[in-house]
């Protein structure tokens, strides 16, 4: 397959300002992607943002592309991620197009689409809109050009949706501290949850355009753990910049991250009788979220990092529960992506079923010390191929001794290069973990 330029693990993301994230780039992209849908009949797609001051201009020039090949474009305003994949289907739109950066400060911004089916674009499809980029503008005729529409029920729609996939969940009686990160949760994640009857109380729901995942959301809990402390909550729930990624604080203030939430998920489908087939990880899940699922008879298997990958495995082996250790989480009974809120209220529900704290239901899962750090480069290509970085990799495996996991990768989503490393002693992981970032430091110098 051909090796795509802009598109990475996630879509399209970079420095705003910077090529591409430019109004010409993303002009240029809003028609590449009316053309592959030009033999439609009366094509639409939904625009939807976080909360960066930039999403203004970006969905801008992306309507004009798409308009000018010809396109109808829905604006739904700032909405998670996952609710414009869900509305995608629902209203029967051609495209979902989100834009965001996700867990990224705000200097950056991004390109996210999912197809009529509420899925991420197959890399066939990316490629066909690269090899359109490449092609000059042609407007069609003024009388075929596109309209442009606000959708102003976006957000009652997607929080209908979100009640649905956990209909007897009532929430009466508990004090439940949200983070939403000042960004596209911020009115819908609160609102839900008090209507299903919690008492809420909530931090980063005051977007300004330039305070997204700013020492908030699921990326840092340090503030959303003293609050649960502080409030005497009985649990935190954190999302990411785009709401498709979700982080919980247990009553202690102890964070679940999502190997702790697919466990509890996993194990909570298992008391319905559900037939889940297995779990879907990846190359970043602990080995005790394998061990643990061992335990129940469930299998588990490990796909490259990007939720787009653990659905295709779900679709490919039949199962319904996956995700990521990040919080991309996916209950494919439920949701046809990552889902932050949705996933949140899964939890709630084993909570609410089992009548236990959110830490007895995390009980049963050990894991072993993981340590990761991000080495800054701009330019990883051909890390894994360099001679010294290779030595280093199996020198720490040879000190594992087999009994822990080495995996050294470069980001999709930000100029860095991911290096971790797990074992039975903590120490010694990070110890061995500082040297392997030395070498793959030098080597990329």
């Amino acid at each position: 397959m051909s090796r795509k330029k802009f598109f990475g693990t996630d879509g399209i993301r970079g420095r705003v300002g910077e090529y591409p994230i430019t109004p010409d780039f993303f002009l240029k992209l809003g028609w590449a992607l009316g053309q592959t849908l030009k033999n439609l009949k009366e094509p639409s797609v939904l625009i939807g943002k976080d909360t960066r001051l930039s999403g203004y201009m970006l969905e801008t020039a992306l309507a004009s592309g798409l308009t000018a090949a010809g396109v109808h474009v829905y604006f739904l305003g700032p909405i998670p991620t996952p609710a414009v994949a869900t509305l995608t289907q629902q209203l029967q739109a051609h495209l979902g197009i989100v834009i965001s950066a996700s867990h990224n400060p705000y200097p950056d911004n991004g390109f996210k689409c999912f197809d009529s089916f509420g899925n991420k674009l197959s890399d066939e499809k990316e490629l066909e809109v690269e090899r359109l980029l490449q092609q000059e503008i042609k407007v069609v005729d003024a009388k075929a050009m596109g309209r442009n529409y606000r959708l102003p029920t976006a957000r009652a729609d997607y929080m209908t949706f979100c009640r649905q996939s956990a209909p007897n969940l009532n929430l009466t009686g508990l004090k439940i501290a949200v983070d939403c990160a000042h960004g596209a949760t911020y009115h819908v994640a609160p609102e839900l949850l008090q209507e299903l009857g919690a008492t809420v109380v909530a931090i980063g729901v005051q977007p300004n355009g330039f305070n997204i995942n700013d020492h908030v959301g699921s990326t840092d809990t340090k503030a959303l753990s003293e609050l649960v402390i502080k409030e005497h909550a009985d649990l935190g729930i954190a999302f990411d910049g785009d709401g498709d990624r979700v982080i919980m604080v247990d009553e202690t203030g102890a964070v679940l991250d999502g190997d702790d939430l697919l466990y509890i998920i996993a194990k909570h489908y298992l008391s319905l009788n559900k037939k889940i087939g297995g779990v879907v990880g990846t190359l970043m899940s602990n080995l005790g979220l394998e061990l643990a699922l061992a335990e129940l008879n469930l299998p588990f298997v490990r796909v490259n990092v990007g939720d787009r990958h653990v659905l295709a495995k779900l679709q490919e082996l039949n199962w319904l529960v996956g995700g990521e250790t990040s919080g991309h989480i996916i209950c494919l009974d439920k949701v046809s992506t990552g889902d932050g809120l949705a996933s949140a209220l899964q939890v709630l529900e084993a909570l609410q079923s089992s009548h236990l704290k959110l830490s007895e239901l995390r009980k049963g899962l050990v894991k072993l010390p993981q340590v990761m750090k991000n080495v800054r480069t701009q330019s990883n290509n051909h890390i894994l191929q360099n001679e010294q970085v290779q030595a280093a990799i199996k020198a720490a495996e040879v000190a594992l001794n087999g009994k822990g996991r080495v995996v050294l990768r470069p980001s999709g989503t930000e100029p860095v290069v991911r290096v971790m490393i797990e074992g039975e002693d903590h120490h010694k992981v990070t110890a061995l973990v500082d040297e392997l970032v030395a070498v793959v430091a030098q080597a990329l110098d």
